[in-house]
């Protein structure tokens, strides 16, 4: 039923291929179209009424959004933002630049730059429609959602932001001051969803800021709306529980956030480049020598290519991480700091790509691009390094015989479904920090669940001087289709 109200699109993607999906809805006087940024698992909304038209939470990219109210034949009026965002660069300053549009926070909000900071419970008119700001502090302190009420004045959508997510609430622990700890704003978003969106009917359509796979929250299940009366039913945060109880559960194996987080946060808070700036700047091709007189500069070269492509070989010192197979600009801001000087290595034609989407993120110091890619490497016999890569049916009587050492790079929920005895297990977004605990004199079989998070760690390892590294091939999902048997994973397990 709920469904039925959603028309999904067959548009190519303004965003370009990792818009995974976009739904449109609407009323008799007002349209709403929702676009995911799949890198990001990040939704921000177009909505107009009547001519007039806002947008909520825009990625950096202005062009879409502006592409956009030119085909609904709009006005841009408004860029509402539910908080600032840790995980990506927002679009806000460029629209409201581009288009003379008002960016608007909630309650609590200090923006370097000039901005409508809304009262809890005012309302913002929007052709015949409303859209009312309900301040909800927990996730940060100026988190705000957005309730539409159509002409009727009618609650029809909640826009949650951070706030409320499918399955799951937003992680308290991305404003904590030294005098406000995460359990401190888990108690503000306890009261938040208590007194502001459970309160709501249970027919209300939540539109969430993100989907599964952002780090924004714990678990984040799948799809892009719900109704509150189900989440009421299926959220485990909206259970009935005490305040203290829900404290505890919120604030549980919430592990470290991203690096770039918090960089994000403030850069969206004090102001940033415009993205066409930035691009001028970094989407240079360089020459095989400039790109080499960057490497001994001590510039990290970021391989971009596919896996596959990395198997046939890579420059030696990279670090890769695939545009296609992973999320690479969040593994990117969880792996590279964003002061370090990056020169990519890419595919003929996906250079822009990869530039783009590490502005999205704040990552803006580029040196360019090497010119040919591989090919020019190649070209000018300059030496490549190739990973050895096994076969999980050939050492499944080694591991058995527990004659190997292994490394498991996998995540703590993927450990609690089983490890290989004996396995040292650290977590890939924690390799970098726990270098010296990984011995150095022995063959080191990496893994991960499918075989690309390990090669991912693999060029991490190499780069620091581990040189007899071996992949396994597929991960844990081939090695339990051959029969390696796992243990129950023990907090006592040696792991980080």
């Amino acid at each position: 039923m709920l469904k039925q109200l959603f028309k999904k699109s067959t548009q190519k993607s303004l965003f370009g291929p990792l818009l995974a999906r976009k739904y449109h809805t609407g009323g008799p006087n007002y349209y709403i179209e929702q676009m995911l940024t799949g890198c990001l698992s990040e939704y921000a909304y177009y909505i107009d009424s009547k001519g007039e038209a806002l947008i909520i939470d825009p990625i950096r990219e202005s062009e879409p959004y502006v592409l956009k109210v030119k085909e609904r034949e709009a006005k841009l009026k408004y860029v509402l933002e539910t908080h600032f965002h840790a995980d990506f660069i927002s679009g806000h300053l460029d629209l409201a630049q581009k288009t003379g549009a008002t960016i608007v926070y909630g309650p609590n909000a200090t923006p370097s730059f000039k901005s409508h900071i809304a009262k809890d419970g005012e309302e913002i008119k929007l052709g015949d429609i409303t859209l009312q700001v309900l301040h909800t502090p927990g996730h940060t302190l100026e988190s705000s959602c957005f309730l539409l009420k159509d002409s009727e004045r009618k609650p029809k959508f909640l826009f949650t932001g951070d706030t409320l997510f499918l399955g799951e609430v937003g992680r308290p622990d991305l404003a904590v001051k030294s005098e406000l700890t995460k359990e401190d704003l888990a108690e503000l978003l306890y009261k938040s969803l208590r007194e502001k969106i459970m309160t709501l009917p249970d027919d209300v359509i939540i539109f969430p800021g993100h989907g599964a796979g952002s780090s924004c929250g714990k678990n984040i299940q799948a799809g892009g709306f719900c109704s509150i009366g189900t989440q009421k039913k299926n959220n485990y945060a909206l259970q009935p529980m005490s305040k203290e109880k829900f404290v505890e559960i919120v604030t549980s194996n919430l592990g470290v956030p991203p690096q770039y987080f918090f960089h994000d946060a403030h850069v969206n808070k004090s102001g940033y480049a415009g993205l066409e700036d930035v691009m001028e700047k970094n989407l240079r091709a360089l020459s095989l020598e400039k790109f080499k007189k960057e490497m001994e500069r001590g510039t990290i070269v970021l391989d971009c290519r596919t896996r596959n492509a990395w198997d046939t070989g890579f420059i030696k010192g990279s670090i890769f991480i695939s545009l296609s197979d992973v999320s690479f600009a969040t593994w990117v801001g969880t792996l590279l700091k964003p002061t370090d000087r990056i020169a990519i290595l890419a595919e003929p034609g996906d250079e822009e790509e990869a530039i783009t989407r590490l502005a999205r993120v704040g990552y803006e110091n580029v040196a360019g691009f090497l010119d040919g890619g591989i090919k020019a490497w190649v070209a000018a016999k300059e030496q490549l390094d190739k990973a050895i890569t096994v076969q999980p049916s050939d050492i499944k009587n080694d591991i058995e015989s527990k004659k190997l050492k292994i490394l498991d790079v996998r995540n703590l929920s993927e450990w609690e479904n089983g490890v290989i005895p004996g396995a040292q297990l650290i977590s890939l977004k924690d390799l970098n920090d726990h270098l010296s605990s990984i011995p150095r004199n022995e063959p080191l079989y990496v893994h991960c669940r499918s075989g690309v998070r390990s090669r991912i760690a693999f060029s991490l390892l190499r780069r620091a001087g581990f040189n007899n590294l071996i992949n396994v091939e597929g991960g844990s999902n081939e090695l339990s289709k051959v029969g390696v048997k796992f243990e129950n994973y023990k907090p006592s397990t040696p792991s980080v």
